[in-house]
C-alpha cells in the first residue's frame, strides 16, 4: 500500500529508458536478461552454461547471476540501496526470477543478513525485501537462518578485508535439515567471500545442499 502512494506522488521513472511508471520497465527487464554474462560468480571467469568455474571450490554447488554492475542495473541497484528506492526490491526480484531456473519444493530461500546500521539507514532491509518477493512468488520457505556475529561494513575494503571479515561474520543458532535445499540471496557479489563463507556456516550446521543466487557481479574497484 505505501509504495502504491509513493508511486502516485512520486511517480518513479524508467532507470533504462525514462518510461513513467517503475523503475525498470518490461523492456529493459528483458534487456537485461537477455544480456546474460555467463561467469564465474565467485571469480568472474568465463564459464559454459552456468556462474560456477572449476577452479574456485566453493561449497555451494550452484549459482545464478542476474548481471555485471553496470549501465541500467547499477543505477537501478544505487537507487535501491543508495536514494531509499524501496519499491526497486520487486524490480531487482523480477529480474532474479527471470534468471532462476524451476527450483525444487523443498527449497528454502535464505537472505544474506544486512548490517544493522545499514537497515537504520534505509529504512529497510533490502536483501530481505528481495528474498521474501522471490519465496512468494515460486511459493517456496524463507527462512531467515543466518544471523551476523558482527556489523563490519565491506564497502571500501579491499579483497582480503572483505575475506578476513566474511569469515567471521555469520552463525547459525539451529540445525538445518538435510532433506532441504537452502538457496542463499545476496544483492552484489564483489570478491564472493559473503556468499563463500555464509554457505560454509550453512553446511556446518547440517545442510547437504546449498546454492546461491545474486543480482549483480562487480569488481573491486567498482
Amino acid at each position: 500500500m505505501l509504495d502504491k502512494i509513493l508511486s502516485f506522488l512520486a511517480p518513479h521513472y524508467c532507470c533504462g529508458c525514462g518510461k513513467i511508471g517503475s523503475l525498470l520497465c518490461h523492456n529493459c527487464i528483458n534487456d537485461i536478461i537477455d544480456d546474460d554474462e555467463v561467469v564465474c560468480i565467485s571469480c568472474c571467469r568465463p564459464t559454459v552454461g552456468d556462474n560456477l568455474c572449476k577452479i574456485c571450490h566453493n561449497s555451494y554447488e550452484r549459482a545464478w547471476l542476474v548481471g555485471k554492475r553496470s549501465g541500467v542495473l547499477q543505477r537501478l541497484v544505487g537507487l535501491y540501496k543508495f536514494q531509499r528506492s524501496r519499491a526497486g526490491y520487486k524490480d531487482l526480484g523480477d529480474l532474479l526470477l527471470a534468471r532462476l531456473p524451476d527450483l525444487p519444493p523443498e527449497t528454502v530461500i535464505v537472505p544474506i543478513p544486512t548490517v544493522s546500521s545499514h537497515v537504520r539507514e534505509r529504512g529497510y532491509d533490502h536483501t530481505l525485501l528481495i528474498a521474501k518477493y522471490v519465496a512468494k512468488k515460486r511459493h517456496l520457505e524463507l527462512a531467515r537462518v543466518l544471523r551476523r556475529q558482527t556489523n563490519t561494513k565491506q564497502r571500501q575494503s579491499g579483497a582480503r578485508q572483505r575475506d578476513k571479515q566474511a569469515r567471521a561474520a555469520f552463525i547459525v543458532d539451529s540445525v538445518l535439515d538435510e532433506n532441504k535445499n537452502y538457496l542463499l540471496i545476496d544483492d552484489v557479489v564483489t570478491t564472493g567471500a559473503t556468499l563463500k563463507y555464509a554457505s560454509k556456516v550453512l553446511i556446518d550446521a547440517g545442510a547437504k545442499h546449498v546454492w546461491v543466487a545474486a543480482i549483480a557481479r562487480q569488481t573491486i574497484d567498482n
